[in-house]
């Protein structure tokens, strides 16, 4: 019988001469992937281990099995190289039978170096090394389940409803199997109890389950099961199982998603697979913990971004009753050297996905346009990855996460099921009431084609204020953001899904924003999840059934204002707010969010109350405005001191769309667009050839695209541009902000 033996415990661990034990899952970017600098060490590591053959269970066959080594590795056992391996994020194995012996040296060399053939080699996110989950010794008879094709589970289930029945299709795939052996099968229910059994010389097998029990959403995930056995003589020798869920889905470009026969709107979150301190060598008590977070927030629909996550979280999935988006890490930049890798990964996330029913959509790409989309071989590879999901997959619907200034008219956008599109209207350009005119002119234009939100979000930190502006990286401003996209997003019945990004702060070595390096803040948590941000509960007001009441500005104390605003979310229709003991009335709130003038003297204890729950904070008057909340930029180009400013003039920190007020104003914003392009050109930046001309990211010249721009100010985007290798020099910058100092403000 099939044994699995962990050996995830005492390894060598060797980078750059120096050696140290470890235990896996482990990650040589936990810290240096998180701080900043884009300087996180990218390289080839070794993982060595001497294994004991007395220590194996007996079997006729041996693999190893390992779960996730970012992003490619090379396996060696007895100082013999048996297989290599391309992508960071899948289960694959390698049979290394013939080469143990009494004592084994297995060792495994991952690489996360940059190259032009494995995916992802440009993207907003830290590409951790390591081995950073689990790895076992599989040990099975020479007659087995399948283990080699594409880290597959050896079991394939494909319920099909009809009606109130529905009928249950299992395949299973096998290695060297004999005359004389047969195939068991067994269903059981969420129970465990028998429903039925066959035994069969075949290797796929049908049932029918009558007055089935659907698996409902996160209101009933219902989980069936199937064990497979392979017996010899009556014995069993191997055997494999899988959970499965029977349900019906949808998505309609009028009426969006549809569960199980009824509408069923689809509001989540984004997540990313790292914390704080761990890298992506979570464990699974990190897993749990996430998925315990997002039930909270009360989303119904996980986006899994942007490569294939751990089976335990998948497990999670099923078991609360997530719709999950579940994709490849074919992402920003297309290679045309890549093109086999986006199809092994592709191959890998279904087989070893497939029976999960909380997967509704394989992920083709993510914002994989940056560089256009009109390249021939950028569309062919899509139109390969989009016929090869639907031949693997015939239940399952394809789908792409846009960038944001993709053109809608594309044949890039035309290829998969459905669709989705990544906006930030309200952070990078344009405003936050931009969003939703923005999905209503593409279903308008596209009434045949179901679009999604794939992303929207802002950043946020502990800093605060009483007056949030675009671009202040404040709680207050994250809060506003999202409180416009909710009543903007939710209202719309066409949009089929909506993912926050993000729903948990996460490392990004190359960012520099907001005065904590290293990080995207886009996240309702931040990355150690030990603080919620008021915008989790704005979400948590909208989606969750758990009554609560939640103060916002709990970091946000010192006030200077005689009269300050406070709001307080919650699912209960009426809020009442205490100061000091006295009450400031009762409030009611269609959209969730109410709002409260709190005079401010002195020290106020505040204390909402809504139903039977209450929550506290704090606020005090002070004379000047705290400068700890203020955002002060690590590394920037320009303190703000270094800009002057003076009363009734124009500088730097204006936004486009005021100086685009006066003809002065205008012709230095074109300055600064120009010198802009001239430096994209001289870092290929444009469309990858050095001088090739146009936008950045294949950008075309549009009214939205100036609505975009015009909520950005030269210095943010000198900041912004910034992670792109794209560097003004800070005369540059003083040269601008002395030209527009001389015009006149218009107001």
């Amino acid at each position: 019988m099939r044994n699995v033996l962990n050996i995830n415990n005492e390894w060598l661990f060797k980078k750059e001469g120096v050696e140290e034990k470890v235990n896996l899952p482990h990650s040589w970017n936990a810290v240096d992937g998180q701080d900043g600098g884009a300087d996180y060490y990218r390289g080839t590591c070794r993982y060595s281990k001497t294994l004991l053959k007395k220590n194996l269970p007996e079997a006729d066959r041996y693999y190893l099995e390992i779960k996730g080594a970012n992003s490619s590795a090379d396996v060696y056992v007895g100082g013999k190289k048996l297989a290599h391996h391309d992508g960071g994020y899948s289960t694959w194995r390698v049979d290394i039978t013939e080469e143990i012996q009494e004592e084994t040296l297995l060792e495994i060399d991952v690489d996360n170096s940059p190259n032009e053939t494995v995916y992802p080699q440009m993207a907003d996110f830290t590409f951790y090394g390591g081995i950073y989950r689990d790895v076992n010794i599989i040990c099975v008879p020479e007659s087995h389940f399948d283990l080699d094709y594409f880290g597959t589970p050896g079991i394939k289930v494909t319920p099909e409803i009809k009606g109130k029945d529905a009928e249950i299709e299992i395949d299973v795939y096998l290695t060297n199997k004999k005359e004389n052996q047969k195939l068991r099968y067994t269903l059981f229910d969420a129970e465990g109890t028998v429903l039925a059994t066959k035994t069969s010389d075949d290797d796929d097998e049908d049932f029918e389950i009558k007055n089935v029990h659907l698996w409902n959403g996160r209101k009933d995930p219902y989980l069936y099961s199937a064990k497979v056995e392979l017996l010899e003589n009556d014995v069993a020798i191997d055997e494999v199982s899988a959970r499965f869920g029977c349900r019906t889905f949808k998505i309609d470009a009028e009426t969006g998603f549809w569960l199980n026969g009824e509408p069923y709107a689809l509001h989540g979150v984004s997540r990313h697979q790292d914390r704080w301190g761990f890298g992506n060598a979570l464990l699974p008590e990190h897993h749990k913990e996430d998925m315990d977070l997002i039930c909270e927030v009360g989303a119904n629909t996980i986006r899994l971004a942007h490569y294939q996550h751990d089976q335990y979280f998948y497990d999670l999935c099923d078991e609360r009753g997530m719709v999950v988006w579940a994709e490849i890490p074919y992402i920003s930049q297309h290679m045309a050297t890549g093109r086999e890798n986006t199809i092994s990964q592709m191959k890998e996330l279904i087989t070893q996905n497939y029976n999960h029913p909380s997967i509704v959509v394989w992920g083709l790409s993510n914002e994989i346009t940056m560089h256009g989309a009109a390249d021939p071989d950028l569309i062919e590879n899509h139109k390969i990855l989009n016929d090869l999901a639907h031949k693997m997959d015939k239940t399952r619907l394809t789908t792409i996460a846009c960038l944001s200034m993709c053109d809608p008219d594309s044949e890039y956008v035309k290829i998969p099921d459905v669709i989705s599109y990544n906006h930030y209207f309200g952070w990078y350009g344009g405003e936050a009431s931009m969003n939703g005119p923005w999905f209503d002119k593409f279903h308008k234009n596209h009434p045949k084609i179901p679009i999604g939100c794939s992303e929207y979000g802002c950043e946020a930190l502990n800093w605060h204020t009483s007056k949030p502006t675009q671009g202040d990286y404040t709680e207050e401003y994250q809060a506003y953001y999202h409180e416009e996209l909710i009543k903007q997003l939710f209202s719309r019945k066409y949009i089929w899904s909506t993912h926050v990004w993000n729903m948990f702060d996460f490392g990004a070595d190359a960012r520099q924003e907001g005065g904590e390096n290293g990080q995207n803040h886009k996240g309702l948590v931040t990355f150690d999840r030990k603080y919620k941000k008021d915008s989790f509960y704005a979400y948590k007001a909208w989606l969750s059934d758990e009554p609560f009441v939640h103060l916002c500005g709990k970091r946000y104390i010192d006030r200077v204002e005689d009269v300050t605003k406070v709001t307080v979310y919650s699912n209960l229709p009426e809020v009442e707010l205490f100061a000091n003991g006295e009450s400031l009335g009762k409030k009611k709130a269609d959209d969730h969010f109410f709002r409260f003038e709190v005079p401010n003297k002195d020290e106020t204890k505040l204390v909402a109350v809504a139903g039977d729950f209450k929550d506290e904070s704090v606020i005090k008057k002070v004379d000047q405005i705290n400068q700890d909340y203020v955002f002060k930029e690590k590394g920037a180009i320009l303190n703000w001191f270094d800009i002057t400013a003076p009363d009734g003039y124009y500088t730097i920190n204006d936004k486009f769309s005021d100086l685009f007020k006066t003809f002065k104003g205008k012709m230095v914003s074109l300055s600064f667009g120009l010198l802009l392009l001239k430096k994209f050109k001289a870092t290929k930046k444009d469309d990858g050839k050095k001088g090739g001309g146009g936008l950045p990211g294949g950008m075309k010249p549009s009214k939205e695209l100036l609505q975009m721009v015009g909520a950005f100010s030269i210095l943010r985007v000198a900041n912004l541009i910034g992670a792109m290798e794209v560097k003004f020099t800070k005369e540059e910058l003083l040269e601008f902000n002395a030209k527009l100092n001389k015009i006149k403000r218009k107001d």
